[in-house]
């Protein structure tokens, strides 16, 4: 056997000899992974206080919450963070990188310092506090201020996927539509948008489940009000501090299944291939 002879022509043995540790360190990674949440799930489904948590008022109220909010936080980040990363993809302009990093910040911020920022900018003593009181608009500690925390860290996954997608469109299918008469808002409608669907869902994935698991600017802007501002991610810590255990646990396995559920949900609707996207990292 010489090194000229082609891969297929070397022993099996070989192959399989060298793909082992490969293999070894992706099965450890894999446990690595998988095992905190099995066990966390497992703890709460066979000690029963899973199956106690889904007739918790508390629990359901911060489900609720978390989930009505986060809803409404996608759609925020629909309205205000597709038009951003169209421009962000399609036009050139002076300052394009500054409002790049701009929007990428949130991700490499402390959540804290996330919201004490926004808590800076929209609190009552704030920069824009009392033009808001004025018109009788008063923003933290209450439920819009959750919406907008979860917006503020979760938008950028969007913003980063959805320019990724909108960039890679061929300009050539663009202009084509142009030439048969399209409107800007047919071609985006009819030849960007579909085509750059996948990137899209993989953002609003990524972005719905940030804004899910958000802790920290929720709380610092928020608050933690039972049943105003107490999502689960801060039900479970509050949970945790008083003692409560059992219940810290039943109510992160119901996150934990929220989050794989809609997941899973995603990849059944054909959108899984868009996930394990590169766009998907940024």
């Amino acid at each position: 056997m010489t090194a000229l002879e082609p891969a297929s022509a070397r022993p099996r043995s070989s192959r399989a000899l060298g793909a082992w540790p490969v293999m070894a360190v992706a099965a450890v990674a894999g446990v690595v992974l998988a095992l905190p949440v099995i066990v966390l799930v497992g703890r709460a489904a066979f000690d029963g206080s899973l199956a106690a948590a889904v007739g918790n008022r508390v629990v359901v109220d911060a489900l609720t919450l978390s989930l009505l909010t986060t809803s409404a936080s996608i759609v925020l980040t629909i309205g205000l963070g597709l038009p951003l990363a169209f421009v962000l993809a399609r036009r050139t302009f002076r300052g394009a990188a500054l409002l790049e990093a701009v929007v990428d910040l949130p991700i490499v911020l402390p959540p804290s310092v996330a919201g004490l920022a926004l808590l800076l900018v929209l609190g009552r003593r704030g920069l824009l506090g009392e033009p808001l009181q004025a018109l009788g608009l008063e923003l933290p500690f209450t439920t819009a201020a959750v919406v907008i925390a979860q917006t503020f860290v979760s938008a950028p996954f969007f913003i980063r996927s959805a320019r990724a997608g909108i960039a890679g469109v061929a300009r050539d299918l663009e202009d084509a539509a142009r030439v048969d008469g399209a409107s800007e808002r047919q071609l985006f409608r009819a030849i960007t948008l579909p085509l750059a669907g996948p990137a899209i869902a993989a953002g609003l994935v990524m972005c719905w489940a940030r804004a899910l698991g958000e802790f920290g600017a929720t709380i610092m802007f928020a608050g933690n009000v039972e049943g105003q501002t107490q999502t689960l991610p801060l039900m479970v810590y509050g949970e945790f501090q008083s003692g409560g255990l059992d219940a810290s646990i039943a109510a992160a396995a119901i996150l934990v299944l929220a989050a794989f559920g809609v997941l899973v949900a995603v990849r059944l609707l054909h959108w899984g291939r868009a996930i394990d996207a590169p766009s998907t990292l940024g």
